[in-house]
């Protein structure tokens, strides 16, 4: 991606061509439905689509063990960076304000 496009994407200047909303999946949920999402974009010719994962809950649950907040938003960027969606996938960016924020992720596609 040229420098150009890549300002004005993480301005949130262009509007992503296609989204997917993960919000409440569970990881086993959602891996699945993001691996489909984004090799059918793909297909379709789109070249910048919108991953909204959420900002994670904070737990209630204060037990020996912490749990990580936001296991979407940190699993997503692993599994699009993993085969089969590494050949896929050419640029990953946090999303802008008005798309997300930290709860979303701009994914580049690579063409076909």
């Amino acid at each position: 991606m040229d420098r150009k496009t890549h300002t004005r994407m993480t301005r949130g200047r262009i509007e992503p061509q296609s989204r997917i909303d993960l919000h409440g999946m569970t990881l086993a949920r959602a891996h699945p439905v993001l691996v489909r999402f984004i090799l059918s974009a793909q297909a379709k010719g789109h070249r910048l689509v919108l991953v909204i994962t959420g900002k994670g809950r904070d737990s209630r649950d204060n037990g020996p063990i912490p749990e990580r907040r936001g296991l979407l938003r940190h699993q997503v960027p692993e599994w699009l960076w993993a085969p089969p969606l590494d050949s896929a996938v050419q640029q990953i960016a946090p999303a802008h304000r008005r798309h997300g924020g930290s709860g979303a992720y701009y994914v580049w596609l690579r063409r076909r």
